[in-house]
């Protein structure tokens, strides 16, 4: 049975925190594979509507380029509405039903799962990996293994407002992403 580990989130842009949590996981619970799964509408916040799902799903291929074991599962870009993971996961467990699936998740989602939509469902469907963001708990009712990574306080909205502003986000991004950000003028460059 190959065993899959699933990173979901909007990839807006997607960082290197994002690649150290998806090789941290991959090597320490010894899975197969990483899919990247970039949302269309994540059902907790409101995504910028300046950059086209095109756009990021380019500079996720990039990202995750020369790493054989990580994919991009473009499923949630391919429906409409919010990007249910009850949904997705009954879909991947209908096509896949060989895999097993380990939803990878940081801690200020560990902290929200009580509130996803038909979570005891949800738990029959996949085993969630959650990894530590500062000022966050690990505390949880739910069964969840935990994965320690390095600790990069980054986030997308920090990199967006560090391009806006023309700073620089130099080892923040890999390389290729931001010669894709600044010769596609994305986040203000």
């Amino acid at each position: 049975m190959k065993k899959i580990g699933i990173l979901g989130g909007t990839f807006n842009p997607p960082h290197i925190g994002h690649l150290v949590i998806a090789n941290e996981v991959l090597n320490q619970l010894q899975l197969d594979e990483i899919w990247f799964m970039p949302n269309h509408e994540p059902p907790h916040k409101r995504r910028p509507e300046s950059v086209k799902d095109q756009e990021r799903l380019s500079m996720l291929e990039l990202a995750i380029s020369g790493n054989p074991a990580f994919r991009i599962q473009p499923i949630e870009l391919q429906r409409e509405g919010p990007s249910y993971t009850i949904d997705t996961m009954i879909l991947l467990n209908e096509q896949y039903h060989q895999y097993q699936f380990f939803f990878i998740i940081g801690a200020d989602m560990i902290e929200y799962l009580p509130k996803w939509r038909k979570i005891d469902e949800l738990l029959k469907l996949v085993q969630f990996v959650g990894v530590d963001r500062s000022s966050y708990s690990r505390q949880s009712d739910y069964p969840i293994i935990y994965v320690d990574v390095p600790a990069i306080d980054i986030s997308s909205s920090m990199i967006r407002d560090r391009l806006k502003h023309g700073k620089t986000v130099k080892y923040l991004l890999p390389d290729n992403v931001i010669a894709y950000v600044e010769e596609n003028h994305l986040y203000g460059t």
